[in-house]
């Protein structure tokens, strides 16, 4: 992926192209990007932002083309186990409630959370600032969204669940009957769509937007 560094601008400068380096306060002259290009800290090398080249409405169809496939990711088997002719089906929340029944209470907690609750706000709050974005306007709370956003990022680990179950089919396989069932496909194409929204440069929702009650003031 090709890389740009803006220009280092003067911080007393009074410009609308800035950008502030988050990580070491340098504040640069924004330039046009190209699609693929990303804009480097000139002293510290961080990513200041991407071209998105995604228009918010269809930002908008990824994320309910993601809110389906989330719903039928949870609601859906996962995985089919037999033995000795007897065969067991198992969704997200029945291995959740096992590990609960196990006593691994945190362990549950944690995985409903990072793979039910963290992943379905993000895809609630952005669905909700993009339906007002397509036309240019920020939506009730943006500010805040936008932070909570931000801090949801690390928290949604759909792939990391994919990966896991996928090495435990493998290793089922030695000891029973494994069918692997549509709910491990849909959380597949989960873990795709939010590689896509990785790769996206939220931030540009500042600047691509504007406060309708800023515009009525005087």
């Amino acid at each position: 992926m090709d890389a740009s560094s803006p220009d280092i601008a003067d911080p007393d400068e009074a410009s609308p192209a800035l950008l502030i380096c988050e990580h070491c306060d340098t504040v640069h002259r924004r330039r046009p990007l190209a699609r693929g290009e990303v804009a480097e800290c000139a002293r510290c090398g961080a990513v200041l932002e991407r071209c998105r080249g995604m228009p918010a409405g269809t930002m908008l169809a990824l994320v309910l083309t993601a809110l389906v496939v989330f719903v039928q990711a949870t609601l859906w088997p996962i995985v089919t186990l037999g033995l000795n002719g007897q065969y067991v089906a198992a969704t997200l929340w029945d291995v959740i409630h096992m590990m609960w029944l196990d006593h691994s209470q945190v362990v549950a907690v944690l995985a409903a959370a990072t793979l039910f609750v963290f992943p379905l706000c993000k895809i609630l709050v952005l669905g909700w600032l993009l339906l007002y974005a397509r036309t240019g306007r920020r939506a009730p709370g943006f500010r805040r969204l936008m932070v909570a956003l931000h801090h949801l990022g690390p928290w949604t680990m759909s792939e990391v669940f994919v990966l896991g179950a996928l090495v435990s089919i493998v290793k089922a396989h030695l000891y029973f009957d494994v069918i692997p069932n549509p709910g491990i496909y849909a959380y597949a194409a989960l873990m795709l769509l939010i590689t896509v929204f990785a790769g996206i440069d939220l931030t540009r929702l500042w600047d691509d937007t504007c406060d309708e009650d800023a515009e009525v003031a005087p």
